[in-house]
Order: structure tokens, then sequence, then C-alpha cells
């Protein structure tokens, strides 16, 4: 062999070699390895200091920070005081229902002293997500937002923001300086040559007790009645200017004059819808629930619990400070809400005069349903090349269910809920009864008389949902834990239909784990099926994880049952979920491999 044959041979390997080893590289960093250590830690708002329980010692919690398609191997120790749950809320996982989260649904809870390890596997989403406790009210201080960066070697369909601002509303007691808000990542972000962010930390919108939380779900549930409402709302865990105690905390997001920047937004709230807006500059939403949508341009936005959004800003106005603010969207006629303001404050750099009061922004009235709907109808699936949607054109499964608000008696009318009853809720009638053991250890281990597989196709009763007087013997719902079964890569359409049951009709956010689904249709009234599907979108319908059923109205989504395992379905406000308006969805394994739920792992936590 010729030593010129020696020498290419030798640069061949030496490329081979390397390259192997660059891709390793690659692939190394598509796993990120984390520990969240649950702990009570005191934190101080409203003029008062108590115990919440935390991740880390920090609240809100976390980051998580991703590249789409990347895995998250994260490890839970409970040293807190109640069994607890993590739930990856907008992550599909993929075949993984294992590591999904709600409690008694897909495992048994962390028990003080004890850990779990979730494998997190990221799929098609893209955006802003989130993750929460998923065990009883635990989740009000228990949370934190997950990025999802675009994969190497792509960009945002959007022009490259300068900077990002991760902003959480929920119900939280408090929050760290903004340098500890961005959780340490294995990815570079700042190297990354798609992402020209120079800085970054998170807004998280929310709401504060001053109560125990757990205690006040507990009590709530023992006498029959409504929990006791929130003290505050927050923004990144500070209540704002226009609370006691709270002026000197207040979160200020810094920007420079012509530059824009990415607001991703989480509503981390336990039983309030939100509208937000910014004094004077608009607001342009980009993406939902991990999913990008076509540019809106808007002057609020309506934001659910639950829901994540991704929004661009400019920095368009004359320096000064401008209030960034939230206060409730309650539809419901007589159902008591929070019905305060929280603040933030927009802080141009720069040399100004400070002014020595600031005007709120313009925000829609607490129950102005036209308004939320306006909103929420201008949502619509980017559809582009590349970044497709897949709308399913033909049905194979379809559910009509109900969401309602009940009443049960109680011996000698003992109860706090109307006229001495118990206040319940229910989808198709049926309060959902959480079983002792996990539905998914069940069902993959064939044990009976966990769960009921009748959940109904319709309604057991047909009456006018939304008439303004209905009859108070419908009131009663029946108990089970009834689950919906469909096919594997069966196409399924769920029309989820609001009623006035009680006289309290509103707007509920419902959430379905395992799937982003299209939500193809929306009104108010009665359903019918016969003229209301020729008003379908299926053209670029959103593709969400959470969607609010309009108040007296119906909404109808669609997708494809190509995820194997239990997903759990339920209202996203938590005074109703505790009630019972929930459900779980079973798809079948499909005849692969390939398209089986993963074996189960190695350890699960014990019931």
């Amino acid at each position: 062999m010729g030593f010129k044959n020696k020498v290419l041979i030798s640069e061949v390997l030496l490329f081979l070699l390397f390259n192997g080893f660059f891709l390793c590289l690659v692939r190394s960093e598509m796993i990120h390895y984390h520990d969240y250590v649950l702990t009570e830690t005191s934190y101080t708002r409203l003029c008062s200091t108590k115990n919440i329980l935390t991740v880390n010692g920090q609240f809100p919690g976390p980051e998580i920070h991703v590249h789409k398609g990347d895995t998250v191997i994260l490890n839970v120790t409970n040293n807190g005081n109640y069994n607890v749950t993590l739930h990856w809320h907008g992550v599909k996982q993929p075949r993984n229902p294992w590591s999904d989260g709600p409690e008694y649904i897909t495992q048994c809870p962390i028990k003080p002293g004890a850990n779990f390890t979730y494998e997190i596997k990221f799929s098609s989403e893209e955006g802003t997500l989130w993750w929460h406790a998923h065990s009883d009210w635990s989740r009000a201080t228990v949370h934190g937002a997950i990025i999802v960066y675009p994969e190497n070697g792509t960009s945002y369909p959007f022009p490259n923001p300068h900077a990002e601002e991760t902003i959480i509303f929920g119900r939280s007691n408090v929050t760290k300086p903004p340098s500890i808000f961005r959780f340490v990542s294995t990815i570079p972000i700042s190297d990354d040559p798609n992402h020209s962010i120079d800085s970054s930390s998170y807004v998280l919108e929310g709401s504060w007790y001053k109560g125990d939380v757990m205690e006040i779900i507990e009590e709530a549930l023992e006498k029959g009645g409504e929990p006791n409402l929130s003290d505050a709302f927050t923004i990144n865990g500070q209540p704002g200017d226009l609370y006691d105690c709270s002026k000197p905390g207040t979160f200020r997001m810094l920007v420079e004059y012509g530059k824009t920047y990415l607001l991703r937004m989480v509503n981390a709230g336990m039983n309030e819808e939100l509208f937000f807006s910014v004094a004077q500059h608009q607001l342009t939403v980009v993406g939902t629930d991990g999913a990008y949508i076509k540019p809106l341009t808007v002057d609020y936005l309506m934001i659910t619990p639950g829901q994540t959004m991704d929004v661009l800003l400019e920095a368009n106005q004359s320096s000064s400070h401008y209030y960034m603010a939230a206060r409730a969207y309650s539809s419901g006629t007589g159902v008591p809400f929070d019905n305060t303001t929280t603040t933030a404050i927009l802080q141009y750099s720069g040399n100004y005069t400070v002014p020595s009061s600031l005007s709120l922004p313009y925000l829609p009235s607490y129950n102005d349903t036209a308004a939320a709907t306006n909103f929420t109808r201008g949502l619509r699936s980017l559809a582009s090349e590349d970044h497709p949607i897949a709308v399913p054109k033909t049905v194979d499964t379809r559910v009509y269910t109900t969401i309602s608000m009940n009443t049960y008696p109680c011996a000698n009318n003992s109860c706090d809920g109307p006229n001495g009853s118990r206040v319940l809720a229910s989808m198709s009638n049926i309060s959902f009864v959480t079983p002792s053991i996990d539905i998914l250890g069940a069902y993959y281990n064939q044990i009976s008389g966990v769960y009921d597989t009748d959940f109904p196709n319709e309604p057991p009763y047909f009456f006018n949902f939304t008439a303004d007087e209905i009859s108070s013997d419908l009131l009663t719902p029946t108990f089970g834990t009834k689950v919906i079964v469909v096919e594997y890569n069966s196409s399924v359409e769920i029309v989820i239909q609001g009623t006035n049951l009680l006289s309290t009709a509103e707007n509920h956010p419902m959430h379905l784990h395992g799937y982003n689904f299209y939500l193809v249709g929306s009104g108010f009234g009665n359903f019918n099926n016969v003229t209301d599907p020729n008003g379908y979108n299926l053209v670029d319908p959103p593709e969400v994880n959470t969607v609010g059923i309009p108040k007296n109205g119906w909404t109808a989504i669609r997708f494809l049952a190509d995820n194997p395992g239990v997903w759990f379905m339920h209202c996203h406000l938590e005074r109703h979920a505790s009630w019972g308006m929930e459900t779980a969805i079973i798809v079948k394994n499909g005849p692969t491999n390939e398209t089986r739920m993963l074996p189960k792992p190695g350890y699960m936590p014990p019931c």
C-alpha cells in the first residue's frame, strides 16, 4: 500500500473518529439531569410570614431549559410534610405515562422522606410549558416554568427577541431576587447562535394565601363548602404596588428602547382566569401551550389556569415606567373570586425623570365574557411548512360530555354548601372518585375493581343545559371512577358542554394530559350536533392542551389517539377538580413494540 493511500486512510479514520466523538458529545447534551428537593421554607408576603412547600428552597421553583426532543432525568426527594407528585404540564411523554405525575392516576404519591426519579421525554413541543405538583393543592407553591427551545440548527418562526422574561401568574407566596430565577441548565443558551438572549429571568402570575393552602382545601372538603379565596394575585411571586407591605418587592422588567422581548407567560393560579395587559404597549401572541400560532396583536390577553403563552413586546414608548397588571376574569354569577389587581413595572433603561405615580393599563371588566371570547377566537395555529398541523378530518370516537356544579345532601343540612348541602362537581353527572391505587398500575397489571370503563359517550339526561333556571332534581350526581377507553390511532372528538346547574355557569379551563388537541369549534348555548360542526375550523385551529369552555357554552376538540397509556382530563380550576370535575382516558396499545406503552419502570412509589 502506498504512502499516500496510508495517509488518506489515516485522515479518513481520524475524521470518522472525530465526528463520532462530536456526535456523542451532542447526543449526551440531549439528556439533562436535575435534582429537586421539596422542603418547607419560610417566606414573607402581605405583612406576614409562613412556611410554604418549595423546590430547592425557591419560589417559584427552578426553570427547566431544554431543546425540542430532549430528555430530562429528574430525581425528586420529598423532605416536606405531605405526600406529593410532580406533573410536566404540556409534555406529551410519548409512550411514557409512568412519569406523567397525577396522584392516583399514573402513580402513587412520593411520601415524606422518599424519592422518585421522573423521565421527562420531550417530543414535538416547542415554546413555554410548566411543571407543578399534582397532589391536592400543593401546586400553589410547587411549580416552575419549562422552556423548550427549537432544535439545534433551527430558529423561532419570528425574529429573535433581544431577551426573554418568563411571567408566571399563580397562587404564590413570595419570590427570591431575580438573580436566582434562572435555573442552571446544561444548555449554553448564550452560546446558541439561534437564540440572541442576553438576559433571562421569569415572570410568573399567581396568587397568595395568608393561610396554609393544604389546610384551606382540607377544611373546605370536610365542611362541604367553598374554600377561602386567595388574598392577592402575584407576578413572579410579588403582589405589587397595590397591596399592603408589597411595594418594595414589586417585580421590575428592565427593557431598552427599540428592542423586542419575548414574554414566556404561565398562569399557575389555582382558581382564577386572568386578564393581563401592559400600559401603552401592545402584545403579540406567537405561541400557546408549546405550539406556535399566527401572530395575534392585542391590547390585552386572557389566560386560564394551566395555560401558557409566548408573547412579544416591543419597547417602543417614551423611556419611563409602565404598569403591567392582571386581574380576574370571573364569569360566574354569584361565584366568589379574588377581586384584586396585581402589578409589575416595565422599566426602561436610561436617564429620565421617574413619574411620581403610574396609571393602570386597560383591563376588561371582571365579567366581560365578550372580551375573553374575542381574544380566544383570535388564536389560530401557524400551520406552516416548518410547523405543520394534522387535524383529524374524520372521527372514529365521539364523546359528548357535560361539566357541571352539583350538590349532595348532608345529614340535617349540616354542610356549608347551598341549603346545607355539600358542593360537588361532575362530568356527565359523574363526580369522580379518586381510587386508593393508581389507575395506570391497575390497568397495566390487570387489577379489577379499581376503575370502570363505562364512562358514557353522552350525558345521562338531556335538558336545556344552559337555561336560566334548571330543576333542582338534576343537582345530585352519581359517584364513580369511570374512564374513557379508545383504540390506538383512532381519531377522537370530545364536545364539552357547559351547564348552568346551581345558576353558577362559568368558564372552565379543561386540561388533557399526554396530548395537545385541536380546538376545532366553540359556541354559546347547547351544542347542536347537526349544524354546529359545519362551523368547525379544520384548517388552522389552535393546538393546545388546556382550553376554556365558555360560560353557558360548548367546545369541540379533536386529536389522534397515538399515545398509549392512561391520561388524566380535568378542570384546572383547582376547587372544581377537588370536587370531581375530571376523568381519565385510556388509549390502548398499538400492534407493535413501538406503538405500545413503555414497560413499567423498576421502581414506582408504593401506595
